[in-house]
């Protein structure tokens, strides 16, 4: 269950996230009002199918958002982490969620009621605007996610996905670019709605051949540009 906490210091928002597109004004105008609450890893933050419309908006820690299928199998959407908005649909159309968020790690949390979430468009075009260019990139990425499932084999999509993240969530360090997302290899299987042992496979042959190096808590890019090329079947 979450539970009140202190305010939280400066966010690093990740690349394409709400507080991305915000300068730090419209920031405090957004969390102004806004309750501090906490969550252990392993928690639930939002349930598919609930009725509420509450908004999330992620201050510290990563998050998993996933759906469940017809045949029960669960399919990973997305990762978030901070800066990152979640639940910003319920609040906007008032239908249930969408999809189920559970924490990867302890998080900390920025919540408003969704009439609080929806005012802030009316009152402040900044963040109606910042809004919409978070829908669109999340929108994009769903594009390019089914492209590659019709059209790449489990090789090929793996190597694109790492690529992307990197793009998105990467560092560059001395050997290559580091994703230091908590990233596994059911998270992989799921994202791409392929079979865990598949995507283990495909990236043991990404190491073998040098373009890769894993570890519990990051994967190294050693050769991006070479990921990108298999990504696109080249």
């Amino acid at each position: 269950m979450g539970r009140h906490a202190p305010p939280p210091a400066p966010v690093a928002a990740v690349h394409g996230s709400l507080l991305a597109w915000l300068e730090p004004p419209a920031r405090h105008r957004l969390l102004d009002g806004a309750v501090r609450r906490s969550f252990a890893a392993g928690e639930v933050l939002q349930h598919e199918g609930d009725p509420t419309t509450h908004v999330l908006v992620l201050l510290h820690g990563w998050v998993r958002v996933s759906k469940s299928t017809a045949d029960g199998r669960v399919v990973l959407l997305a990762l978030r982490g901070p800066g990152d908005v979640l639940g910003e649909l319920a609040a906007i159309d008032g239908r249930p969620r969408t999809a189920t968020v559970r924490s990867i790690e302890p998080v900390d949390v920025a919540q408003l009621s969704g009439q609080q979430f929806v005012a802030c468009f009316r009152s402040d075009p900044e963040i109606a605007v910042a809004t919409v260019r978070s829908l669109s990139a999340r929108l994009r990425d769903a594009e390019s996610a089914r492209v590659e499932l019709a059209t790449l084999d489990v090789g090929e999509r793996v190597a694109g996905y790492l690529h992307h993240m990197a793009a998105e969530h990467g560092r560059d360090v001395a050997d290559g670019v580091a994703i230091a997302v908590p990233l596994t290899q059911q998270d992989i299987a799921d994202r791409l709605g392929a079979s865990r042992r598949a995507v283990a496979r495909a990236l043991m042959v990404l190491r073998d051949r040098g373009l890769i190096r894993t570890s519990r808590r990051e994967v190294l890019l050693l050769r991006p540009h070479v990921l990108a090329a298999l990504a696109a079947g080249r």
